[in-house]
């Protein structure tokens, strides 16, 4: 076993910072309750289910630093081994990566007009990524020792952590691909769809990152736990880009009746565009300003996207 400092120094460091993150998700959360009381029972649940793994998946990791540094401190044999809560945490980790995943491929397929192609895909690496992670998780739990574990989890790992970062960046990717085919060539309306593709790449990027270092980690430190505490830290990224997502919807929602107000504003001697023209471009402008066609909802109605209807309120 390699020494503490590249051990059990990350793997405190990992539980520490993913605490620090929890109070983040926590308090993303009660704002959620307190501003969104309106939305969707489906959406409320989908809160609720992923803040309570979250918690679980706190406790689990807390629990297994004490038990490592505390309750066996002074035993080298125990610092080798795999404690159970380790091998457990991992399956909230999956659970709240497949939900966060699941439920921008759905806003994916509001957004792109329900096309499979589109969606298929994303949906494909998620599953692919969590059926590997649960794999993972149950073969470790027969392992005893970390070094079992690097010699006979390595090919699993390699394949969860690609196909989790290759999942999040295409959803990054095809969410910024529908924004900018949604340009109208207004600038209030154009840099409100810029703004939601820099907050697309940011929801996909940290958890990206966090899985690419995992695996790189994994990789050339083979003797060390500098992976784990990247590891510790995926959910929190995955659940507080789910509750930012969620959050701003309100805030999103003011951009767009500015934009559509200043659209109103403009005289007809503006624009030596014939009224047929000026009609088809208030249309294409009326589709594509909603560039987050779930920003504007009559609450009676559900919708998969963000917990409102499918039809958009008047603004």
């Amino acid at each position: 076993m390699a020494p503490l400092d590249s051990t059990f120094g990350p793997m405190l460091i990992g539980v520490i910072v993913a605490g620090i993150m929890y109070g983040v998700t926590c308090s993303q959360t009660y704002y959620y309750f307190s501003r969104y009381s309106d939305d969707h029972w489906s959406t409320k649940l989908l809160v609720v289910t992923v803040w309570t793994a979250d918690t679980v998946h706190q406790a689990l990791i807390s629990h297994s630093i004490y038990w490592y540094l505390i309750t066996e401190y002074g035993n080298p044999i125990a610092l080798t081994q795999v404690t159970r809560t380790l091998v457990v945490e991992l399956f909230f980790n999956y659970i709240i990566g497949l939900l966060v995943q699941s439920f921008f491929a759905a806003r994916i397929w509001k957004l792109s007009e329900k096309r499979p192609i589109v969606v298929v895909p994303i949906l494909a690496l998620a599953i692919t990524s969590f059926v590997t992670g649960i794999t993972y998780g149950v073969k470790g739990a027969s392992l005893k020792t970390f070094m079992d574990v690097d010699l006979k989890l390595k090919n699993l790992s390699i394949i969860f952590n690609t196909t989790l970062t290759a999942c999040d960046v295409t959803i990054a990717v095809v969410l910024c691909a529908i924004l900018h085919s949604s340009r109208t060539g207004f600038s209030k309306s154009d840099t409100l769809i810029t703004k939601l593709m820099v907050f697309a790449v940011n929801t996909g990027l940290l958890t990206s990152v966090s899985a690419c270092l995992s695996l790189i980690t994994f990789l050339t430190l083979p003797n060390t736990l500098i992976y784990i505490s990247f590891f510790f830290v995926l959910g929190r990224l995955y659940s507080n880009s789910l509750m930012a997502t969620l959050n701003a919807r309100k805030r999103l929602r003011s951009t767009v009746s500015e934009v559509s107000v200043s659209l109103r504003d403009i005289p007809p001697s503006a624009s030596t565009l014939s009224a047929y023209s000026r009609r088809a471009q208030g249309d294409a402008i009326a589709i594509r300003i909603e560039a987050a066609k779930g920003l504007k909802h009559d609450p009676e109605e559900p919708s998969p996207f963000d917990g409102s209807s499918k039809h958009p309120s008047p603004a």
